[in-house]
């Protein structure tokens, strides 16, 4: 464990901007969640119905969980939170352990700092130490900014703490995956496999009945989280088995560490073929993707199943005006489902942008670890090259929307008998593709500038997200809202299309993508 403190310090060092960027965001959305839904329901007989429709829809319960207490405000302000902000403080935890053990072998550093009087189980102990340490901060600082938003003390803190044991047990599995894979790509990708299982065995046990299989909720991190039940019970007594298998993970990842090799993993390495097979630059660039847009298109498919699944029994709630209200405020200005499929594609708008941030950052690391030096000695050009990554980006985004539209047209089709449903649900999917084109093209020319400014693209995802989550809430200026990208898209399906506005979102995309090529002709490679 030799040198641990020193890395702890190195790796808040290299986090500086990014772990309070992620914090603050976590915090403003329990905080505005919390805010926005209390002046909703101002009765007890306007909360029990809400809560009570929302538990008889199955699947929203397999979305968000189950209201344990139908007479609590808490519980139903912070249903949503709950479950979505585990799920990305799951994926938050991943991508610092990952970040600070396996991506570090892969650059190189891990040899460089193994080289000194650093222990063998020093990188790791820090990942962890780092992971754990904003996950406790987290939660103590949501609690505090919930107790200050009016909800009740003892809830708020053990909310903190459900929000704090989803952290900490994926920041140990990651650990373990880190071990097990050789890449950081793999490392991240199957521990968000593991995340997507929990996920199902979560929402399997919420959904069945009570003779059913309701044991499963407790073999899932995201189940525990939920078993807190804040506002419903305040079950502290969950942080004992939260705690146990983090430590206990924690330190199977540390005896896998020692049975491997510095830059191997415990799974084999699979041969490649015997004679090359890529065509070019951009058979590269798409070698290098297919895995992770696989991985992407299975979520969106999925997701958007669930999405069509929930807009198909919607009709169940309207017997609450309350709970009709709520989803009329997330998106859409027509009929309820329309409403629905409004919000959960604006949703997938947001992650789509991710994997496109992702993606097209791919260059920034090709460079730094001196891949794209090798390439750039070749014929290659320097703008064929960037093309390569930047053409998946943007073509990937259209294919995890895509595939989401028609998975959920497909099941809403399947409900109602009426296949001309699937086209207007496509739609809703296919208007958020400019507003996650413009996100590459920020990140795109934030690269192509200046690779220092790489950070600028998920700054700019964080800024748009906030806007959009507490702009209404709190009554932003509308000249603020409209700095992000989706502000300016039809609430589809439910609203008629106007053209203008998409036009000027592609503008902007293409404004960024073409001074994102022009800064790397003129700049030097790193």
């Amino acid at each position: 464990m030799n040198g641990t403190l020193q890395l702890i310090r190195l790796a808040l060092r290299r986090d500086r901007v990014l772990l309070p960027a992620w914090l603050g965001m976590f915090v403003l959305l329990a905080a505005g969640s919390a805010a926005a839904t209390k002046g909703m329901f101002p009765t007890t007989e306007s909360v029990v119905a809400a809560a009570n429709s929302m538990n008889g829809t199955p699947a929203l319960v397999a979305v968000y969980g189950r209201i344990h207490d139908p007479t609590s405000i808490g519980a139903l302000a912070m249903l949503k939170a709950l479950a979505t902000g585990a799920v990305i403080l799951a994926v938050f935890s991943i991508i610092v352990v990952v970040r600070h053990t396996r991506s570090d072998e892969e650059s190189g550093r891990r040899e460089l700092l193994g080289a000194g009087v650093v222990g063998r189980h020093a990188p790791l102990a820090a990942a962890l130490a780092v992971a754990a340490g904003a996950n406790i901060v987290l939660g103590l600082v949501t609690s505090l900014s919930l107790v200050g938003a009016g909800l009740p003390a003892d809830g708020s803190f053990v909310f903190g703490l459900a929000w704090t044991s989803v952290g900490l047990a994926f920041a140990a599995i990651a650990g373990i995956t880190a071990q097990v894979a050789r890449s950081a790509r793999g490392a991240t990708g199957l521990a968000v496999a593991a995340l997507g299982v929990v996920f199902v065995l979560r929402a399997v046990g919420d959904t069945a009945d009570v003779a059913g299989p309701r044991w499963l909720s407790w073999l899932s991190p995201l189940g525990w989280g939920q078993q807190f039940r804040p506002y419903a019970g305040n079950r502290w007594w969950v942080l004992l088995i939260t705690v146990g298998f983090a430590v206990a993970a924690a330190g199977t990842a540390h005896l896998l560490a020692a049975r491997r090799d510095l830059n191997a993993g415990l799974l084999p390495d699979r041969a490649g073929p015997a004679t090359g097979t890529l065509r070019g630059v951009f058979g590269l660039a798409w070698r290098l993707q297919r895995g992770s847009l696989l991985g992407w298109t299975v979520g969106f498919v999925a997701y958007g199943l669930l999405v069509g699944s929930v807009a198909g029994s919607i009709g169940d709630m309207i017997s609450s005006p309350q709970a009709a209200e709520l989803f009329k405020k997330l998106g859409g200005d027509n009929a309820l489902t329309d409403a629905v499929f409004a919000a959960m594609f604006g949703f997938l708008g947001v992650i789509a942008s991710a994997y496109g941030l992702q993606t097209a950052m791919r260059l920034h690391s090709e460079e730094t670890e001196l891949r794209a030096e090798s390439l750039l000695a070749t014929p290659v050009s320097r703008a064929r090259w960037a093309a390569s990554h930047v053409v998946i980006a943007l073509a990937g985004t259209v294919v995890l929307l895509v595939g989401a539209g028609l998975a959920a047209g497909t099941v809403h089709a399947a409900q109602t008998g009426d296949v001309s449903v699937v086209g207007e649900v496509l739609a809703g999917a296919l208007v958020q593709i400019p507003a996650a084109w413009v996100l590459v093209g920020i990140a795109v020319a934030a690269y192509g500038l200046a690779p220092r400014l790489v950070v600028v693209g998920w700054s700019a995802l964080a800024v748009f997200l906030l806007l959009g989550e507490l702009g209404p809430m709190f009554g932003f200026d509308q000249w603020l809202m409209d700095l992000s990208p989706w502000a300016h898209l039809p609430k589809v399906p439910g609203s008629a299309v106007t053209a203008t506005p998409l036009l000027w979102l592609l503008a902007i995309a293409a404004a960024g993508l073409v001074t994102g090529f022009a800064g790397l002709r003129r700049r030097d490679v790193v």
